[in-house]
Parts: structure tokens; C-alpha cells; sequence
């Protein structure tokens, strides 16, 4: 995980889990809908997911 895509979850979520498909950016963009941390927190824990 670079530093560039923890910059990009914290300004702003969906866009930094784009790669990974688009469940994930649903599941982000409701998160961050619902508050700005939970949206931060699922794109860092989808983007650190050493599945993917």
C-alpha cells in the first residue's frame, strides 16, 4: 500500500478502492455516507487485504 492511496482514502474513499471492483466501492461510498470514518477505515482495511 503506497502512500499515495492513504492520501487518496483519507480525501476521499471510493475513488482509492476503484481497482479493486465494484462492490468494494459501494461498500465504501455507503460507509462514507453514513460518516466520513467508516468510510476512511473500510478503504484502508480493503486496500491492506493482501487477497487482492
Amino acid at each position: 500500500m503506497s502512500i499515495w492511496c492513504v492520501i487518496l482514502s483519507i480525501l476521499f474513499s471510493p475513488l482509492a478502492v476503484y481497482d479493486k471492483g465494484c462492490g468494494s466501492i459501494v461498500i465504501v461510498f455507503l460507509l462514507t455516507l453514513c460518516g466520513w470514518v467508516p468510510g476512511v477505515m473500510a478503504a484502508l482495511v480493503i486496500l491492506n487485504n493482501p487477497k487482492a
